[in-house]
């Protein structure tokens, strides 16, 4: 372990992609945990990725707006077909979910089939590259998750079951390219579960949640030169198991939390 590997020219940008990543995620992913359709962030983040794939196949830079407008598109595409089965069949919703999933993850194994540097993109999408983030490319994400959250904070029981699919769609398929698939899960269902006993200041609680997650995660990746995704997955489990069982400890269990 080296002090002087902590780079923060490196980790303070993707520190901020990882708040910005936050701060849409912690109000969806309890909302997602409050619907029951846990599965929905993997669905849609492997749809959104299939679309960047699909464009990289004709050779749009991924990063360039073309390439944007396809992942976006996708995901949805994928949200509105999820919505529609929500609504038809909801008895068989969370299977629905998985399926997409199944199906996004299996064209995006045949598309990266001829591909010398498929690997590498798969392993792209799922862990994420979020040591490489400039500041300049957080603007613009950072201005379009502001509009999320007004869009969330401000007309939440106006945007309805469609409106609510397509935010998640917009949100996710920014925070995949930034933090990748796991991060997006990660991001979005432990924080919730963490602070699912919460009567008071959940909110609060599960962004500090998610922040100490992506704090402690990548000090330690950097310490140890170890990839910075998965742990700052697991730090974030960490942090979470921490976090529950502190409240459990301070309610007795049973109690309320006030404050």
């Amino acid at each position: 372990m080296n002090l002087s590997t902590l780079e923060f020219s490196i980790l303070v940008p993707a520190l901020l992609a990882g708040l910005l990543v936050t701060a849409t995620h912690v109000p969806l992913g309890i909302q997602v945990l409050q619907r029951g359709i846990v599965f929905i962030d993997l669905a849609i983040a492997q749809i959104a990725g299939l679309g960047i794939m699909l464009a990289d196949l004709f050779g749009w830079e991924p990063q360039g707006w073309a390439a944007q407008a396809v992942a976006m598109s996708a995901a949805v595409a994928g949200a509105i077909v999820l919505t529609w089965a929500e609504k038809h069949w909801p008895d068989v919703q969370e299977a629905t979910i998985g399926v997409s999933f199944v199906l996004a993850a299996s064209a995006a194994l045949l598309l990266l089939a001829g591909n010398p540097h498929g690997g590498e993109h798969l392993k792209d999408l799922l862990v994420g590259q979020i040591l490489w983030v400039s500041l300049s490319a957080l603007v613009p994400v950072a201005i379009v998750y502001a509009v999320l959250l007004v869009l969330w904070f401000g007309f939440r029981e106006r945007l309805g079951r469609a409106g609510f699919y397509v935010l998640f769609a917009c949100a996710v398929t920014i925070s995949v390219q930034l933090v990748g698939v796991y991060l997006v899960f990660a991001g979005l269902i432990i924080p919730a579960l963490a602070t699912r006993k919460f009567r008071t200041r959940r909110l609060f609680a599960a962004y500090a949640t998610s922040a100490a997650g992506y704090v402690l995660g990548l000090v330690l990746s950097s310490l140890f030169d170890l990839p910075s995704g998965a742990v700052i997955v697991w730090s974030m489990a960490v942090v979470a198991i921490s976090v529950y069982a502190v409240r459990q400890k301070v309610t007795g269990g049973e109690a309320v939390l006030a404050g």
